[in-house]
């Protein structure tokens, strides 16, 4: 007769370690990872090239799908996976290289990044503007706040790593990038 309460136990072990396990088995996303943004198709900056014409006053351009920009007098210059300070030293080496300027300063600004995406138990999932600072809370904030079968305790977030996607557990602290996919998952009581 004891036999019953012990095996519905077990059961109910087996079943909550399952639902967790979806995400609980992921690894921690780096805060490396987290904290340095790399530029993707659909990010629109702004480059200011003081002493070059067509961008002195600064002129906005969008990463294209294969991953360039196309500037004047350059042509397609590669900017996908590329840092910010990256792109600008990138930008720099090829007004050299092709003598259009001696000693370039080269300023670029993010103006519009990709948005982010957030799924799962949230009130309103869908796609979102992404803001600087972002954390996985105030992502789920942005989506409506979690429903009541929400698990705050089981965030994924997939991203975009050297052109794969990279899946990871996060907490509600965790910074999210542009283009982020943030997943809630359910609880099951």
């Amino acid at each position: 007769m004891r036999i019953v309460p012990v095996v519905s136990l077990a059961l109910l072990v087996h079943f909550t370690a399952a639902c967790a396990g979806s995400v609980s088995g992921l690894p921690a996303l780096s805060t490396a990872e987290a904290n340095q943004y790399r530029l993707g198709p659909g990010d629109e900056v702004r480059i200011m090239i003081p002493g070059l014409t067509e961008i002195d006053k600064g002129a906005s351009f969008t990463v294209n799908d294969r991953g360039e920009l196309s500037l004047p007098l350059m042509g397609p210059i590669p900017a996908n996976g590329s840092t910010i300070p990256e792109l600008e030293q990138a930008i720099a080496a090829q007004l050299v290289q092709r003598k259009l300027m001696i000693s370039p300063v080269v300023s670029v600004q993010p103006v519009r990044l990709r948005p982010i995406y957030i799924l799962g138990e949230v009130k309103s999932p869908g796609e979102y503007p992404y803001r600087p600072g972002m954390t996985v809370v105030t992502a789920v904030s942005v989506a409506g706040g979690y429903t009541f079968r929400a698990n705050r305790n089981a965030v994924a977030i997939i991203r975009q790593v050297n052109g794969q996607a990279s899946t990871a557990r996060a907490s509600e602290n965790t910074p999210i990038q542009p283009g982020d996919t943030v997943k809630v998952v359910e609880k099951w009581f």
